[in-house]
């Protein structure tokens, strides 16, 4: 096989991925059939409830129905590889995404699938320039397409911390803001339903998904715990149990709110210390071994010279 063969075959099944890709994100314009017409007249369960209903549908984004089959179940495999589809769920949930684990996994190959691409690019630059083997570059491609794989696994953490960070950040001005409306005379129920319908962020979006729940047949206390399980954060496991056990028992639920307001406070001025002092210890670094080393340089060097023009 000729030297041009290899690098040939590389650039082909880059440029086919490619243009899978690009025609999975075409519109195709399909005649609905039979089925489909009559499907609507012929189902007999009602629809279920939008409050019940965060967001919408599962199907992944910027994906046909003709290509989505094939990628979830590409999905399966990775599924089957990496496993973990308990910790994975969890994560989304507490992301704030849909727990559609299928979709997560589809996701990740088409992140396989990209890096695979760049990956087999710059297997045949090596090939062309260096004429490196045949194997090295099979690891390569290999290696680069786990590396996609796992990033979108990464960026699933980071958007999870990113967004505990921002609950974080909004729990004392809600837990204020509903001693504010207890004080005031109105019950847990109202007092939840006003914050939320008057603030905005990722909290306030959580307490509205319990007050639907709520609505939609739970009682308050399931779906405040709904909340908890979601976020997985120990402050706002307090926080739904003591609202719980005040409207439960009949408790003060004010003055509850406004301690857990202040030991966030507390906890988030801690953490903005531990932070700086991570901060000062990563500043050493450049100070001791890039200024330190300059500054004695520059203190030493002139006594240097004029002993060597004495000498």
């Amino acid at each position: 096989m000729s030297q041009w063969s290899w690098p040939g075959a590389l650039c082909g099944l880059a440029f086919g991925a490619g243009l899978l890709l690009v025609l999975a994100g075409m519109p195709v314009r399909r005649r609905p059939g039979l089925l489909a017409r009559l499907e609507p007249y012929l189902l007999d369960a009602p629809r279920p409830s939008r409050l019940l209903s965060r967001w919408g549908s599962s199907e992944p984004v910027g994906l046909r129905r003709w290509a989505a089959p094939a990628l979830r179940r590409a999905g399966r495999w990775v599924d089957l590889a990496l496993g973990g589809a308990a910790s994975v769920r969890r994560r989304l949930e507490r992301a704030g995404l849909p727990p559609d684990v299928e979709a997560f996994r589809a996701e990740q190959v088409l992140w396989g699938t990209a890096a695979g691409l760049v990956g087999a690019l710059f297997a045949s630059l090596l090939w062309l320039r260096r004429g490196s083997s045949l194997p090295s570059l099979v690891i390569l491609v290999l290696c680069a397409i786990a590396i996609g794989v796992v990033a979108r696994d990464q960026v699933l953490s980071r958007a999870v911390r990113r967004r505990e960070l921002r609950i974080m950040n909004e729990f004392p001005t809600i837990a204020e803001l509903l001693a504010l409306a207890v004080t005031a005379g109105e019950g847990a129920p109202a007092a939840l339903d006003r914050v939320a319908r008057l603030s905005t962020g990722e909290l306030s979006a959580e307490l509205s998904e319990c007050l639907a729940r709520a609505r939609a047949g739970a009682s308050l206390p399931m779906a405040l715990q709904g909340l908890a399980d979601r976020t997985g954060l120990p402050t706002l496991a307090r926080f739904v149990d003591g609202i719980v056990v005040a409207v439960e028992r009949g408790t003060p639920l004010a003055e509850v709110l406004r301690a857990q307001a202040q030991d966030a406070r507390e906890a988030g001025r801690h953490a903005v210390i531990e932070e700086g002092g991570k901060r000062e210890i990563a500043m050493m670094v450049p100070v001791v071994f890039l200024v330190l080393p300059v500054t004695v340089l520059f203190a030493i060097y002139p006594g240097l010279s004029m002993l060597r023009l004495s000498i």
